[in-house]
């Protein structure tokens, strides 16, 4: 199954001007643990989770209200495009240890795919708990 027919098209981003806490109301608005952040015309700079925004930020003792996205955010993005295969994307998510995947085609963010989507359909439950078994399991330091 082809990753266009797995991903939430429906995704919120927002800019790496834009505040921590603008990134959290987001998250909380959505109820979801990331969100990609993207420049003009949706090109995929980065992603920021709740997890960077509590480690990077909070635990420092920055402001949410005044640190910039563009201040805490991963930009090393390992991402999928749409016509990738479920097995594919789940590799992907075992080798680099990561549990969503920004899908992009043509430079421009499309879409995000979970392990949870991954494992909701029947057919790749394989898939699903292979990424997960790797993205488990403790990396060497």
């Amino acid at each position: 199954m082809k990753i266009r027919e797995l991903m939430t098209t429906d995704v919120q981003c927002c800019a790496p001007d834009a505040s921590l806490q603008q990134a959290a109301q987001i998250m909380a608005d959505i109820d979801v643990g990331i969100v990609p952040i993207c420049s003009a015309n949706d090109r995929l700079e980065g992603c920021v989770t709740d997890r960077d925004i509590v480690i990077r930020a909070v635990a420092k003792g920055m402001d949410v209200n005044t640190t910039r996205v563009g201040e805490c955010m991963s930009s090393a993005m390992v991402s999928c495009s749409p016509e990738q295969t479920a097995q594919e994307a789940s590799n992907l998510m075992a080798d680099h240890q990561i549990r969503r995947l920004p899908v992009v085609e043509n430079g421009r963010l499309v879409g995000i795919v979970a392990l949870g989507d991954l494992a909701v359909v029947g057919i790749h439950e394989n898939e699903a708990g292979f990424a997960l078994s790797e993205i488990s399991e403790p990396g060497i330091h």
